[in-house]
């Protein structure tokens, strides 16, 4: 396996659902205190992930949450941040400058609550923050982590502790089998798309914010290959007629409520493409995940899947996926 370290994720994926304690200690201090709504804030990735939390958390809980661009708050602003809204930001770097900026200009005018997840420690965003908390990747773990903590917090959540004992005895292992079992799969999708001139990459519910990332900071600017992310439940309302037998496709198929929506385009493919690539969470056993979990669990069903294509199409294109051409190499 091409760029496959089993200890190396197993270690990494544990230790991120270790944060737990950490996390909890921090959301439920908020909670006694009080806030009004939730916001996640971010930019690129980061934004794409607070979209996945959005929809984790919309259609399970009454607290107001939402989430919003950096770069958008920076020219626009957004009246329903306050003093008494909690925000949550993840970084890599801790020096991305839309973030900062927004980030520095809510603390001065606003006063809001800012929680940051940060892959290092002593960054520029550790400045502004009110706590941080130090972790490198799994920032989809860590959203959904704090998305639950509130949730049950707020009597939304009555199956939290079972669902993390699960989680803690078996997520890591099981997405470790995952990406075993992708690998021939993805070098064989890798071997089918690396070279496409354009390739639409559809999804819905939870993993809509996935799709919408690993299109634009995968595919573009990682791979330097031209893509468009849809949702599914747009699909059919003007992207279908520029889909013929030679458009590359592929289609998140996942296990959430909005699997319908998915199912719906996969199903109608066949009719008009002949070049589509159909990705279904169902198709790989989770053992020790209940059946009514599996839905929260897709999004990282389908990453592992994700970075075994990946590392096939980075080395089928001789083109490593840390080089950048114009990003952070120039100013804009």
């Amino acid at each position: 396996m091409r760029k496959f370290d089993e200890q190396k994720e197993l270690n990494s994926m544990n230790g991120a659902l270790k944060l737990r304690p950490l996390i909890n200690n921090f959301i439920d201090q908020i909670s006694e205190r009080g806030y009004s709504n939730v916001c996640w804030l971010g930019i690129g990735g980061t934004y794409a992930s607070s979209m996945q939390a959005v929809v984790h958390m919309k259609e399970k809980s009454a607290i107001e949450t939402f989430v919003q661009n950096a770069a958008e708050y920076l020219v626009t602003g957004n009246k329903r941040i306050t003093k008494d809204t909690l925000i949550i930001i993840s970084s890599v770097t801790g020096s991305t400058q839309e973030l900062v900026d927004s980030l520095k200009k809510i603390k001065n005018e606003v006063g809001a609550t800012i929680l940051a997840f940060l892959d290092i420690a002593n960054t520029p965003l550790e400045e502004i923050v009110d706590h941080v908390i130090v972790y490198p990747m799994n920032e989809q773990l860590k959203f959904f982590m704090v998305a639950d903590r509130l949730m049950y917090l707020a009597n939304e959540f009555p199956d939290y502790d079972d669902f993390y004992k699960e989680m803690d005895q078996h997520f890591a292992k099981n997405i470790v089998a995952v990406a075993k079992k992708a690998d021939q799969f993805g070098q064989e999708v890798a071997e089918k798309h690396h070279n496409d001139a354009m390739h639409y990459f559809v999804g819905a519910g939870n993993q809509w914010g996935a799709t919408y990332s690993h299109a634009m900071c995968y595919w573009e600017e990682q791979h330097w290959l031209r893509s468009k992310s849809i949702e599914a439940a747009e699909f059919f309302h003007g992207t279908l007629e520029v889909i013929d037998r030679d458009t590359a496709v592929t289609v998140y198929v996942g296990e959430d409520t909005q699997r319908p929506l998915s199912e719906r385009v996969a199903k109608f493919l066949p009719q008009i493409c002949g070049n589509y690539t159909i990705i279904d969470t169902k198709d790989y056993e989770l053992p020790g995940i209940s059946e009514k979990y599996r839905g929260n669990v897709s999004p990282f069903v389908f990453r592992a899947i994700n970075n075994r294509i990946d590392a096939y199409v980075e080395h089928l294109n001789r083109h490593p996926m840390t080089i950048r051409r114009y990003y952070r190499r120039l100013d804009y």
